[in-house]
């Protein structure tokens, strides 16, 4: 079968490319640049503790060493600290790493990797679709035709394959737009990044707005001022200046040593593609949504688009197509997408209305701190990582439900379990394979040597149902989960989110969560009496590896 095609070689675009080679896909990855990305100091990304995880389980490379996670969270208004968080266990750190670094990761992951061919100096001009295929051309020294099972388009905001496509891009130019420095010095508050709003040195005018300092690894600061509306020009020395007074506002009064690494200008716009997919073509990333006002984080997003895009593709790849479940990335991913950018847009004329009637409100400032701590951290509204619990994917009601603390379509908590080898692994671990997980809550199992428990209690029925599901699925054991009663039985899918939890071995409830989450089978399309024999011959095989006990 012929390989999937990734339009464009950003971090959503090489990160797909791993995560399909992982299952087994091959891919041929179009960038249109030279194969290397050029060293941006103040173009930097922030990662919440799922997605950076996603990318180390991809590249092998601990990101955290290349990077830095926070120590902790300020936001200040004037003199007062207003907000502060301290991170831990409780709350992971968000990972900040410049983008090259990233990317130089996945390209060095992908330099090893049979399955991936990356063709540079290729720019997409062309595109055809067929009942079969997907036909790309591209321009350039090696100007060629290209042949592809399905095309993906990670090509940005200006997509050519969005374009081409005729996919309406409909939103807001010019969100927000801020003046940017990488610097290496010192500041007051090491390693916590700093969110400060009315700084007292600036107590008027468009400039008085909003400052952020993030730290980086090696004693890197990026500095992020927010403009004024309207299309002031940033000129070097308007950019000095900021850099001179905010460092020597936040040190008493005197320019403390700096050395400039890079400057910039950013600019927010909010965007959504009216459809992800048209028939073997994808939307991902930049191409597909434009988000990041009040501090949301428009890569996290599409690294997710990536993780859940990829195992549905590998499913389609080697099985044969699965209509539903390729119509579920679109469903999903852009519920959660649009959502995010409609609570951003709401909470944007309460946070730069520039006063009313709410400035005068007692509290009203401090909960604007902490609904733009939100966004900066991906909490709340403006940042959590979005549950998939409307989703097509999701199961009918069961008659073994249980409740545990993780809502059935959010993503998974990242305990330790026992795997098939009797090793103890991070269950983020197992993800990305392409197989369904099976997770037993069995506590005591984590003190005995698994040869004692693997053929007791409810484990041989259990592992008869996991063999009888409908795609490959891996069986783990856990001690604890939030919120899970002892003998609780959680189905994940791919991607670490959660399709349900059942009291016990349930073969049947087992057998139809399973299904519904790959998208129903050709079985299930032509007649529910040929699902309902299939789960019970779920049934029927726990029962025998019960009886073989």
């Amino acid at each position: 079968m012929d390989p999937v095609i990734i339009v464009g070689a950003g971090p959503v675009g090489l990160t797909l490319a791993l995560a399909l080679a992982r299952q087994e896909v091959p891919c041929v990855v179009l960038d249109e640049g030279p194969g290397k990305d050029e060293p941006r100091p103040a173009r930097t990304v922030v990662l919440r503790d799922d997605t950076a995880a996603l990318l180390e389980r991809l590249t092998g490379v601990p990101l955290a060493h290349e990077g830095l996670r926070w120590a902790g969270w300020r936001s200040m208004r004037r003199k007062q600290v207003m907000c502060e968080v301290a991170f831990g266990d409780a709350e992971p750190a968000p990972l900040h790493i410049a983008q090259h670094v990233l990317t130089g990761a996945l390209r060095a992951a992908l330099a090893g990797e049979r399955l991936v061919r990356i063709a540079v100096d290729s720019r997409l001009d062309a595109l055809e679709q067929e009942p079969s295929g997907v036909t790309a051309h591209t321009r350039g020294p090696k100007g060629t035709w290209w042949r592809g099972s399905y095309l993906v388009g990670c090509d940005g905001p200006r997509s050519t394959v969005r374009k081409l496509q005729d996919i309406r891009f409909p939103g807001r130019t010019a969100v927000e737009r801020h003046a940017v420095a990488a610097l290496r010095t010192e500041l007051p508050w090491h390693d916590e990044a700093l969110l400060h709003r009315t700084p007292p040195w600036r107590t008027s005018g468009p400039s008085a707005g909003e400052i952020s300092a993030r730290p980086l690894h090696d004693g890197v600061w990026r500095l992020d001022w927010l403009l004024p509306p309207g299309k002031e020009l940033v000129t070097p020395e308007l950019l000095l200046t900021r850099v001179r007074e905010t460092l020597a506002g936040w040190a008493g009064g005197t320019t403390p040593p700096y050395e400039l690494l890079d400057t910039g200008v950013h600019t927010v716009h909010h965007r959504l593609a009216r459809r992800w997919r048209a028939d073997r073509v994808f939307l991902a990333g930049d191409a597909a949504h434009l988000l990041g006002a009040l501090g949301t984080h428009g890569l996290d997003e599409g690294l997710r688009d990536a993780d859940n895009l990829a195992w549905k593709l590998a499913l389609a790849w080697h099985h044969g197509p699965h209509e539903a479940l390729l119509d579920s990335y679109q469903t999903e991913r852009r519920a959660i997408v649009a959502s995010r950018l409609r609570a951003a847009d709401q909470a944007l004329p309460l946070l730069r209305g520039g006063g009313g009637l709410r400035s005068y409100v007692p509290g009203s400032s401090r909960g604007h701190d902490v609904l733009l701590m939100d966004g900066h951290l991906g909490r709340g509204a403006l940042g959590a990582p979005g549950s998939y619990a409307g989703s097509p994917l999701a199961p009918g009601p069961l008659e073994g439900e249980a409740p545990v603390a993780t809502p059935p379509g959010a993503a998974v908590t990242d305990v330790v379990v026992t795997a098939e080898n009797g090793t103890f692994v991070r269950l983020r671990s197992r993800l990305g394979r392409g197989a369904l997980l099976v997770v037993l809550i069995a506590p005591g199992t984590g003190v005995w040597e698994r040869r004692h428990w693997v053929s007791a209690g409810i484990m041989p029925r259990l592992a008869a149902a996991v063999s009888a599901l409908p795609h490959p699925a891996e069986l783990l054991v856990a001690e604890s989960y939030p919120g899970a009663a002892a003998h609780t039985v959680l189905l994940v899918r791919p991607d670490g989110h959660l399709v349900t939890a059942l009291s016990g071995v349930r073969p049947a409830d087992l057998y139809a969560a399973a299904e519904a989450a790959l998208g129903g089978s050709p079985a299930a399309e032509t007649g529910a009496g040929e699902k309902n024999g299939a789960g019970a011959k779920a049934d029927a095989r726990a029962d025998a590896g019960a009886g073989s006990r």
